[in-house]
């Protein structure tokens, strides 16, 4: 074990951090982020309220006039953002709104085919021989999956999809439209939610079973766990409070502040992914999930091709025998 040794002076390598800094700045970061969940829950409007910014068309009716529409297939959006110098190169996945059919057998398969496809892909970028300096990067970082305000917990179709997405991506659930809900209302049902993702042994993000994690990420788990599934509302449109204008609602009963955390917990959300958490949502992608597909990938062509091997070697073996019987 090498040991550690304190320089006696200047030497000037303690500014690589500041060197790693002026690279990524310059190459940009890229996050992918999904929304998962049934039709007319606010999801476009969620993510173009997280990222102030229009990102995303709705696909629902915006007048009662207006044919209502769903999102028929996984649509992919592609922006570069732009905050102090910063660029975040984004693809916000759209999916169809699953159980939204009378059928709705393996209504989730397209939506946990695309996040292993994108797995797959970048596996074989990895294995080209004279592959991208810098791989382009389009796995899924970051699952948002909206649960209807019913106050009556998951519906068996979310605990299925659910279970099917925390075994391949980072899923994080939130409560939409949760203005509909009383304030002691919404505290009882996201009692009950967590109650159902412990019962049903749901690896949702965060997951302190990762390793990198020191003791202060841990604490910050823990007190995000006692938020999810984070209870928001979405809207892109501004409205006066005080004399300032910010983003909410004006319904008949009053308005509601999206930026307020006594109104719903947004703010909490947007800390939780973009300010504190962005980075490690990229590397649990990276490390944890692609790394666990990568392997099974891998070793299921190691075996294949031990397989092909082994049949090859027998056949060989068997047509030296045909000869040798032949020439007798």
């Amino acid at each position: 074990m090498a040991s550690l040794v304190q320089p006696a002076g200047p030497v000037g390598f303690d500014s690589i951090t500041r060197q790693i800094e002026r690279r990524l700045l310059r190459r940009g970061f890229q996050f992918n982020v999904m929304v998962v969940g049934q039709s007319g829950l606010g999801k476009t409007t969620l993510i173009n309220t997280l990222f102030a910014s229009h990102l995303v068309d709705t696909s629902g009716r915006k007048d009662p006039q207006s044919e209502f529409a769903r999102t028929p297939e996984i649509k992919v959006v592609s922006h570069v953002i732009e905050e102090n110098g910063v660029r975040l190169k984004m693809n916000i996945i759209d999916t169809p709104g699953y159980g939204d059919q009378v059928n709705n057998e393996k209504c989730w398969d397209p939506i946990v085919k695309y996040i292993k496809d994108q797995h797959s892909q970048y596996l074989r970028k990895e294995l080209t021989a004279q592959r991208d300096r810098y791989l382009s990067d389009t796995r899924v970082h970051c699952v948002l999956f909206f649960i209807q305000p019913t106050g009556h917990g998951l519906r068996p179709i979310d605990i299925t999809v659910l279970k099917k997405l925390t075994e391949t991506a980072n899923v994080v659930p939130v409560i939409a439209k949760s203005d509909s809900m009383t304030i002691p209302e919404r505290e009882a049902f996201k009692k009950v939610l967590q109650k159902e993702f412990a019962y049903h042994n749901l690896h949702l993000y965060p997951n302190d079973a990762y390793e990198d994690y020191d003791e202060e990420d841990r604490q910050l788990n823990k007190e995000i766990k006692s938020i999810i599934p984070f209870a928001v509302v979405g809207s892109e449109k501004t409205v006066v409070v005080n004399g300032k204008e910010v983003r909410g609602r004006k319904n008949r009963w009053g308005l509601i502040n999206v930026e307020d955390e006594t109104h719903c917990e947004f703010s909490h959300l947007r800390n939780f992914l973009i300010s504190t958490r962005l980075q490690d949502l990229i590397e649990t992608t990276s490390h944890i999930h692609y790394e666990s597909f990568r392997s099974k990938q891998l070793l299921a062509l190691k075996e294949n091709s031990s397989s092909a091997a082994q049949q090859g070697n027998a056949q060989a073996a068997a047509a030296a025998a045909a000869n040798r019987a032949a020439s007798k």
